[in-house]
């Protein structure tokens, strides 16, 4: 198995059950303990996980994020299947909204080839997928920002003054976490405010949030989870989160991982 497949595995395992033993690990992927205590020391540098005695638990810090070229990694396919039930969502002729994050990326991908559909983002990477894959049948506006976000997302007053000047049909947004008490919630305050702004400029909020952003809660609030007209995950979400989502949205969509 490839080091980064395997690493995906151990980081799987972890948002499963919060920590793992080597020696687990060892076992389930076919490898040896030195193998794995690599992996491990591969991933505390990058800042996702934290070693202990024996094993690794997940690193839970409200005020640290992962750089996007280190979460694109993470649930790919969790991410693929989200990404392919919001696209569903779109009309032709609509106009969207897509915040900074990697499965909002993944949805830009899908949607390059939707007509007559005007996007939104504060994204660059968003941006330069949808000029990559399209046609020319979709027009894109980047918001411009005074700063970008390890996430990708372009904030500051420059991109909140152009989210102000205008509404979107749907906003598809990338959170963080999800949190019965919290809401949603983001560890970076500018980015924290620019959603904010965009949240408050469309007319349907969808929020896109694969199962390991259940109950993970950074420092800054975006709102409460009864503010999502509809949130996407995957069918790897526990049954006491879908049970807390439901009561809060009128519309849980659970996308189903290919297995």
């Amino acid at each position: 198995m490839l080091a980064v497949l395997r690493r995906q595995c151990i980081l799987d395992e972890l948002q499963r059950n919060g920590s793992a033993l080597i020696s687990g690990l060892a076992e389930q992927l076919s490898v040896s303990e030195m193998t794995i205590r690599r992996d491990l020391a591969g991933l505390e540098r990058d800042g996702l996980l934290e070693r202990v005695h024996g094993g690794a638990v997940l690193a839970q810090r409200g005020v640290e994020e992962p750089g996007f070229d280190k979460k694109v990694l993470c649930q790919q396919a969790e991410k693929a299947a989200i990404a392919g039930l919001a696209a569903s969502m779109v009309k032709p002729g609509s106009a969207i909204g897509l915040s900074a994050g990697t499965t909002t990326c993944m949805l830009a991908r899908k949607l390059a080839q939707v007509a007559g559909v005007t996007v939104v983002t504060n994204s660059m990477k968003v941006w330069t997928e949808l000029q990559r894959a399209g046609d020319g049948r979709s027009h894109v506006i980047l918001t411009g920002g005074d700063e970008r976000t390890p996430s990708d997302a372009l904030v500051g007053p420059t991109a909140d003054a152009t989210l102000r000047s205008m509404y979107v049909d749907v906003l598809f947004l990338g959170v963080h976490g999800m949190d019965p008490v919290a809401g949603f919630t983001t560890p970076n305050v500018s980015e924290a405010e620019t959603n904010r702004t965009f949240i408050a400029h469309a007319r349907r909020l969808v929020v896109l949030a694969d199962h390991t952003k259940w109950r993970t809660v950074g420092l800054h609030i975006l709102g409460p989870l009864s503010a999502a007209d509809t949130i996407v995950t995957d069918d790897g979400i526990a049954a006491e989160g879908r049970q807390l989502l439901s009561s809060e949205v009128d519309d849980l969509q659970i996308a189903p991982i290919p297995r």
